[in-house]
Order: structure tokens, then sequence, then C-alpha cells
């Protein structure tokens, strides 16, 4: 039994294992799952959550009374004068007059809060300033500057019109405002400028108003319209060769035209089609405020500043528009510094069918009389202007003559720009403007250590996510660089230099800056000796082109054969390309016969061969050509070749006794060889430069130095320092002048032990000693005088002794000579005389005045008082 038992047991046990076993393998089963399912989950989390884009909203720009510190304003923005306070009677009158014969139109933008909460009139705030920087003197340059300068502030309603309307120097204090304050800014500075500007307050499209430009074009992509050239007609002459006659079928003529024409018109219609699609595309989703946001801008008037056409001006784009252009939906009013007008015209099609001409009343309504617009003839008939003559009319015209109001100077103070504000343009030093499938970024000068002043990055399509092209532009660069242009599709770089880099480089296209792979150079060519203009380079080829050289070289190319050593720089000079050809080509030399000036000159190198082919002359067909074989003077034994006629392989069109003879041959083939080395010296110096060439420019871009104007006296350290240490040296000189203009008792202090107090007896020697020396210094004056006094009558007695001698023979102009010169002679001495007498009054006093200087000294007064 109890082995029974213990057998059960032991089943009982190996039971329970097996199925715990079955239990842990489950459950590592389960947990595989889990986990692959798991691991299935998170990678579909993250799929999801990398879908998801989290867009930080742009912290609005506020600009409000609450930003504006009013502590340091003028009197003039606190409170009105009485004039002003007329001037805001009179346009409240005229509002209730507008609304009453107009209630359907929208109430006028007359007089708007400043920032210290005080009406102030549109037109008074106007301030007309003419800034010293030659650069705002144009409009296009004056409006490029306050977009640049200034950040847009929404208005607080898009279809209000604003409350507050601050002044310009708030404006430019903060750099910021709305579309009014960006007019007002503007406006003033084109007045001052000498254009005939006003303010506009109107409606216009949701993009102009929000300052969208992702569905404009970037200016700087904009290519010029292409002027068609007019092809001169050729006037048939009566003696020429008929054309042969044309023997094919007009009819499959006509078909092939036909059919070509039919392709062409397909070809039109797609791109016409693809065309609208994209402008489909391009077109901005529908408003349902279109017509009725409000917006501010620029209207430019023709005539002043040679102003051919009137037209407006974006202030937040700087843009130019027509005066029609779709873009600007209507205008309420206008205003300049001197009056305020209101539009009386319908705006149902926008501003195209608007008239401009301020001084016809019937469509624009004034508020003052006194406005310079020349007004329209109410008068027409002559009727009415006989009636327009009588005495009740002259009557009240003269009272309106006399109760004219002129409008009140205005309260802003003076705009001034800075000439750091100036130079920093954009707000923080930079800014960024979205145009379409491209983005500009501004930075102020100086602010990018590499001199980057501009970048416009180009894009594929609208959705700006591959980049195909950059463009940047750089100033201040001491390697002259200005443009950059990146083509990341092709992987090509070109970069533009200013004049006077010292390569003479112009344009480099490259792709990398490893030697002898494709790159282009284009030079300045007046600035080198050899007058290159162009060099392109592949790992097969090099070619060069030139201009102006007393050779007459323009063109010379090099082929060249695979490397048998890899390439490496250090060792250029004993590793370079086998040669294979070297073309070079000449312009015509009119000093030389075409048969003999050589028009191209290939070196065969590989095949120790020279070609030449001359000018054709005027009145032949064909030109000359020669082919040399080359051989080496001796043989390999040391003996002397001959030349043979098959050396010489020529054709002459006009053959010539002298050119058949073999010692002419002969000299030839000897200038060619040193010609052949001179080439092949010239195309090493070319290789080298290239070399050269890319190892500065290299450096250049590791360094990108900038310079530093010496006017620039912020930014040149040299400068400053220099000056600062010049106005120190100035101002110690001029104190130790004044020390010693003052200090008359300074040399003879000096004689004096230091530091010892005076005794009466030193007093009274220091005072002798000064007067005898001031003594003596009159006398020795008065006897200079009086010696210069000498010498000038002894001279003129000795010249009209010499011509009491020889007056009998002297001819005319030595007369004139002598009688010019006692002339100046008397002159002299009578000034001398003068100054000797005028010496001789003023001595006594000046020595008495210094007598008493002394008897007054602090130094001495208390030993010489016994004395006065």
């Amino acid at each position: 039994m109890e082995v029974l038992k213990e057998k059960i047991e032991e089943e009982e046990a190996a039971e329970r294992e097996a199925e715990a076993e079955q239990a842990a393998r489950r459950a590592a089963e389960k947990e595989r799952e889990d986990f692959t399912f798991k691991q299935e989950e998170l990678i579909d989390l993250e799929q999801k959550l990398s879908e998801i884009e989290v867009h930080i909203p742009e912290v609005p720009v506020i600009f409000s009374k609450s930003t504006i510190d009013t502590a340091t304003l003028p009197p003039s923005y606190r409170a009105n004068t009485d004039k002003e306070q007329l001037l805001l009677q009179v346009a409240d009158n005229f509002a209730r007059q507008y609304s009453h014969l107009c209630p359907d139109r929208e109430p006028l933008f007359l007089h708007p809060l400043n920032e210290c909460d005080v009406p102030k009139f549109v037109s008074t705030t106007i301030r007309p300033t003419l800034m010293p920087y030659p650069e705002l003197y144009n409009w296009d340059s004056c409006a490029e500057f306050v977009s640049d300068f200034l950040s847009m502030v929404p208005l607080p309603s898009a279809i209000k019109l604003p409350e507050y309307l601050f002044s310009s120097t708030s404006v430019l204090k903060y750099q910021r405002g709305n579309c009014f304050d960006f007019s007002i800014l503007l406006c003033s500075l084109l007045i001052g400028a000498g254009y005939d500007a006003y303010c506009v307050s109107g409606y216009a499209t949701q993009d102009l108003c929000s300052m969208d430009l992702t569905r404009e074009v970037c200016p700087l992509l904009k290519k010029p319209k292409e002027v068609a050239e007019e092809k001169e007609k050729v006037v048939p002459k009566k003696y020429m060769i008929k054309p042969p006659r044309d023997l094919r079928s007009k009819f499959e003529l006509a078909q092939a035209a036909k059919k070509e024409a039919e392709i062409m018109a397909a070809q039109a219609k797609k791109q016409k089609e693809e065309e609208e699609r994209l402008l489909e595309l391009d077109k901005s989703p529908p408003d349902p405020m279109h017509g009725l946001r409000i917006h501010a801008w620029v209207l430019v008037l023709c005539g002043r500043r040679e102003v051919p056409e009137s037209f407006f001006i974006d202030p937040f784009t700087a843009r130019s528009y027509n005066t029609q252009d779709e873009h600007f939906l209507g205008i309420e009013s206008i205003w300049n510094h001197k009056n305020y007008w209101v539009n009386m015209q319908d705006c149902w099609n926008g501003c195209k069918d608007l008239t401009f001409d301020l001084g016809d009343p019937v469509r624009w309504e004034f508020l003052l009389l006194g406005t310079e617009k020349p007004y329209l003839s109410l008068y027409e008939t002559e009727e009415e202007e006989g009636f327009a003559k009588d005495d009740g009319i002259e009557n009240l015209d003269k009272e309106d003559e006399e109760n004219n109001f002129d409008m009140p100077g205005s309260w802003v103070a003076q705009i001034s720009i800075s000439p750091t504000d100036f130079e920093t343009r954009c707000p923080l030093g930079k800014k960024v403007i979205q145009y379409k499938q491209a983005k500009l970024e501004k930075w102020t000068a100086y602010l990018n250590g590499n001199g980057l002043v501009s970048r416009l990055t180009i894009y594929e399509n609208m959705d700006c996510h591959r980049v195909v092209e950059i463009r940047e532009w750089y100033k201040n660069r001491e390697d002259l660089l200005e443009m950059r242009q990146v083509d990341k599709v092709l992987n090509w770089t070109t970069e533009y230099f200013k004049p006077g880099h010292f390569l003479a480089l112009r344009v480099h296209i490259y792709k990398n800056m490893i030697p002898e792979t494709d790159r282009t150079m284009e030079f300045y060519h007046s600035a080198r000796v050899d007058g290159l203009v162009k060099r392109t380079e592949t790992s097969r080829s090099m070619t060069e082109y030139y201009e102006g050289r007393p050779d007459f070289l323009a063109y010379r190319h090099v082929d060249y054969g695979i490397r048998t050593k890899k390439f490496n720089i250090n060792s250029a000079d004993s590793n370079t390309r086998p040669l294979l050809k070297i073309t070079e080509r000449f312009n015509r030399n009119l000093k030389k016969l075409a048969d003999d000036d050589v028009a191209e000159r290939i070196f065969v190198v590989s095949e120790e061969r020279i070609l030449l082919r001359y000018h054709c002359r005027n009145d032949y067909i064909t030109t000359s050509k020669r082919e040399f074989q080359k051989r080496n003077d001796v043989d390999n034994k040391g003996n002397k070749i001959i030349v043979t006629p098959d050396m010489c392989i020529s054709y002459e069109v006009e053959p010539r006794e002298h050119t058949k003879k073999l010692l002419f041959q002969y000299e030839m083939m000897m200038e060619l060889k040193n010609e052949e080395r001179i080439s092949k010296h010239q195309v090493w110096e070319s290789e080298m430069e290239v070399l050269e060439i890319l190892k500065v420019r290299e450096e250049e871009e590791d360094s990108h130095n900038l310079t530093v104007s010496i006017y620039d006296t912020k930014r040149n350290e040299k400068s400053k320092e220099q000056r600062e240490a010049l106005e120190r040296q100035a101002q110690e000189e001029h104190m130790r002048q004044v020390e010693a203009k003052l200090d008359y008792l300074a040399p003879f202090l000096v004689q004096l032990p230091p530091g010892e107090k005076l005794t009466r007896w030193q007093a009274l020697r220091l005072k002798d000693e000064c007067l005898n020396d001031f003594k003596q210094r009159l006398i020795d004056k008065a006897n200079l005088i009086q010696a210069r006094f000498e010498k000038e009558t002894q001279e003129l007695q000795k010249k009209q002794q010499w011509y009491q001698e020889n007056q009998v023979t002297m001819t005319t102009e030595d007369e004139d000579a002598y009688l010019t010169y006692c002339s100046q002679a008397m002159f002299r001495i009578r000034i001398l005389e003068q100054r000797l007498n005028r010496h001789k009054e003023l001595a006594p006093q000046k020595y008495l005045a210094l007598e008493e200087k002394l008897y007054r000294d602090p130094r001495l007064i208390e030993y010489l008082k016994v004395f006065v």
C-alpha cells in the first residue's frame, strides 16, 4: 500500500509539473502575442502622431494707445489751438451736411483721436519732411524704406474706420502701425520730397488689406518686357540672282501647313487650359466681406517731379499700381496737408472709372476753399458768364475770399530718422516676406558675419517644401562678392563679383571647388593684362576667350588626355594633364595681307603636327591652308635632318614664289615650334591660375571678412582710435598754447629754483627783466621794419638809376615792366612806412599796459604794491 501510494504521488507530481509547464508555455505565447500587438500599436501610434502637425500661433503685433509713453510728448499733442478747434467745428459741420445729403454713405474719416486722446484733423497729422538721405528722395526707395522699417498691425475692425490715428513720430519710434499710419508717414516723406501725394481712405481686396503676398510673384523674379526689334526691310535690288524655283507640290505644302496649324492650335488650347487651371488655383477663396474691407494707401498725381501718370502706392508692400487696378475697390476720401476731398463719383466698378481732377467740385467735394487745385468753370454758356459778372456775384466772391480758412500747421513734431535707424531698416534687423512659390529674407548690413543682406528662396510649387533655387545678395565683403545663385536641381553655383577684385573675377560658375571639374569663370578683361574674358573648363578640355590683345588672339581651346597618375594639388607641376591639341583663333590684323594673317592655328601635340588656316580675302571664297609635320633638328645619331617638301603641305589661293622655298618653310616651322612652346607655357599658367583662384576663393569663404568705410566711425576701430588720439593731442596742444599765452612770466620763472617762495628782490628783478625783454622786442621789431624799408628804397633807387642809363635803348615791354616794378615797390614802401609809424605809436602804450599787468599780477602784487 505504501508503494502504491508513493507511485500515485509521483504520478500526481508529474501531472502537476506538466500542467505547470503547459501553463508557463501558454503564458509565454500570450506575452509574445501581447508584445507583438503592442509593437504594432506603437508603430501605428507613431505614424498617427507623425501625421499630426502642431503650428505655434504667432503672437499678434499690438500697437495701441496703452503701448505709447505719452509723458514725453510735446504740448501740441495734448491740446488743440484755437485755429484747430475752429477747424474741428468746420469738419463737424461738413460731416453733418454730408450725412444729410448722402445718408447711404459711410461716415468720413475726419478727426480721429491721437495718442493723447485729443481729436486731430487728419490733414494736420501730415508733416511734410525732406529727409537728409539721398535714398529717400525718390518715391520707390522712400516707399521701400517705410515698408521695411515698420511692422504691419491690422486694423481693430476690418470694416470700420480706426478710432485712433497716431503721429508719425510715435510710429517711427515704435516701428509699428496700421495702413493709415503707414500712409500718413509715407505721404509726409513724399510731399517733403516734392511729390503731389495724397492719403486715400477706401476699400481694397483681402490680400491687400492683410498684406498677403502669397499669390503675388516676387518682384525679383519678374522679367523685364522684351522690346521687339524691328527688322529692317530689305530693299530688293534691280539686278540680283533669282532664287531657284520651288518644285514641291503646293497641295502637299498646304496639307502640311494645315496639319501643323492643327497641332499648334491643339498645343495652344492645352496651354491655355493649363494657364486657366493655374489661375483658378491661384485665385483666393471667396471673401464674404469683399468690398467692405477698409484700407488706406497713397495717391501720387502726375505733374510734379516729372511724374507722367498718376498711380497708387500700397504702403505695406511699397508696390505701385495703376489707378485702375482691380485690387482697389473704392475711394471714400483723400487728403493732404492743405485740404480734404470727398469722392462723389460712383465706385460700382472699383476705381477704374474714377477721374482724379481735384479741381472738379462735381466729382470731388472739398472741405476748405483755399485749395491750389484749379476750379472747373461752373458757367459754360455766355448767359451764365454774363450773369456771373453781376455785382451781386462779385460781392459774394469777395466775401468768400475774405472768409477763406487756411489749414493750420501740423501738430506733429519734426520727423527725424537717425543714421542708425536708417541703416538698420527692418525691425530687429530682419524681415521675411512670403511670395508665390518664393520667400524673401532681408537683413541689415553687418548683421550677418558673412555680409548677407538678402536671400530669395524659390520653391517648386505652392506647397513651398522642395527648394529649387536660392539667390543671395551680399554687401561690404572684402572679396567683393555681390550675389550667389545656387541651383538645387542641377547643383550649379553661380557667383557674381563687383569690379575691383585683385583676380579681376566677375562671374564664377561651378559645381564644386575641386580642380579639373566643370566650371566657368568670367573676368573684367579691361583689368587684366592678357585681356581674358571667359574661361570654361571641364575634366578633358579648357576654353578661353580674349579681347583687345595686341597679338589679336581671340580664342584658345585645349584638349587633354587621360592622366596617368592620380591628381594631387601639391604635385601639379610634375603631374600635369597630357596635352593632346591646342586650338587658337585670331582676329583680323588689317596691317597684314589676308594670306599672311593666321585665322586659326592648331598644335596637334599628340601627332606632332601644326595646322594653319589663314583669313579669307573679301573677294575670295576659299582660304589658304598649311600643314607642318614636326621633326627634330637632329636624329638619334646627332646628324642634321634635311628639310624636305613633304614636311609642309600647303594650299594657297594665290600662289607666291617665296612661299614655295624650303628656307621659308623651315623658318616658319622654327617659328611655329617657338610659338607652340609659348602656347604650352600659357596653358600651364592658366592651369596654375585656376588653382590659385580656387585656393583664394576657399580662403575668402572661410574668413569672409567685411570692409568698413573710413567714414563709419562706429565700426572702424582704427579710425576711431586715430581720431580720438588726434583730438586728445589737439586738446593738449591747445591747453599748452593757452597757458603759454596767458603766463607771460613763465620764461623768467623757470630760471628760479622750483618750490621756493619769491622774495622782494626777486620780484623786482622779474619785473625789470620782463619789461626789458619786452622793450627789446619792440626795438627789434622797429629795426626789422626799418631795415626792410631801407632795402626796398635802395632797390628802387638802383632800378631808377638803371632806367636812366638804358632809357634810350629800352623797348616798350621793358618800360612797361619797369613801371610795374616801380608801382609795386612804391606800394611796399608805403606799407612799410605805415607799419613803422603805427609801431612807434603803439609801442609806448603796449609797454605801459604790460607794466600795469605786472603790478596787478597776483604773484607779484604783494611785493610791488609799494610802487603802485
